[in-house]
């Protein structure tokens, strides 16, 4: 599933012309969209992860930072239950020279060859959240979320390419917690995580938030990524961070 055609602006107008088709009332459902930049932290790979050579995307290669766009939808069944649809793609890009050669996905790229490399981690998640606690001034949730992890990395030189896909699924908890201090102005921490003997995930954002209206909502934060799996078919563990602007529509 590609999403590079999706305009941000296009799904905006979109979303307000169905904000203001809505009318009156209680809001039943959520449009939250997340753009900004991404750039990396620790990027470590070994493929196979019990065979190949251990290396850093990030460290020794040059990774660029990008821009990103994210996409939820979240769906109100009563004032505690409620459902959510995510689409999170990510792609981060890098370049530069080994000072040795490095074993990947079965090829051998010899020293000092110049290296071009894609990250590929785009996200599809289902969720449903319990809001156990709700004032005015304070919500609280817990939930769970079906993730599909639709991953690559790829390696590049002037005449030989290595490519690793990884598509699965990932069982993780979510959370959220918001406080307002006034009516319109709220600090938020909301995420998805879990651990395990052979990997973990993180995926929290804090951000505050701006509400000028009952129908229209602002936020700005920091977004952070983290996890990775050691196992035989690979070993990748990264941290992935994002400065976020972001707009939200209750219809």
């Amino acid at each position: 599933m590609k999403c590079k055609n999706v305009k941000p602006g296009l799904v905006l107008i979109v979303l307000t012309i169905v904000g203001w088709m809505s009318g009156p009332g209680e809001a039943r459902f959520t449009a939250d969209v997340e753009t900004g930049l991404v750039f990396s932290g620790y990027n470590d790979v070994r493929i196979p992860g019990d065979g190949g050579t251990l290396f850093s995307l990030s460290e020794e290669l040059e990774t660029k930072s990008s821009t990103f766009f994210r996409v939820k939808l979240e769906y109100a069944i009563s004032l505690k239950h409620s459902m959510s649809l995510l689409l999170a793609p990510l792609r981060l890009k890098g370049e530069g020279r080994l000072d040795r050669s490095i074993l990947f996905e079965s090829q051998e790229f010899p020293a000092n060859t110049p290296l071009e490399s894609t990250y590929r981690f785009d996200s599809y998640r289902i969720g449903y959240r319990f809001r156990f606690y709700s004032t005015p001034r304070a919500e609280m949730g817990l939930g769970v979320t079906a993730k599909i992890r639709d991953a690559s990395i790829k390696l590049t030189s002037d005449n030989q390419s290595a490519e690793k896909k990884n598509t699965g699924f990932v069982p993780l908890l979510n959370f959220m917690a918001i406080w307002k201090p006034t009516s319109s102005l709220g600090l938020l921490i909301d995420g998805d995580a879990l651990a395990g003997p052979q990997g973990r995930a993180e995926d929290i954002l804090l951000a505050v938030q701006y509400a000028p209206s009952r129908r229209i909502g602002l936020k700005l934060g920091y977004r952070l990524l983290e996890g990775g799996a050691d196992v035989d078919e690979v070993y990748n563990f990264t941290l992935i961070n994002y400065l976020v602007v972001g707009g939200m529509l209750y219809m």
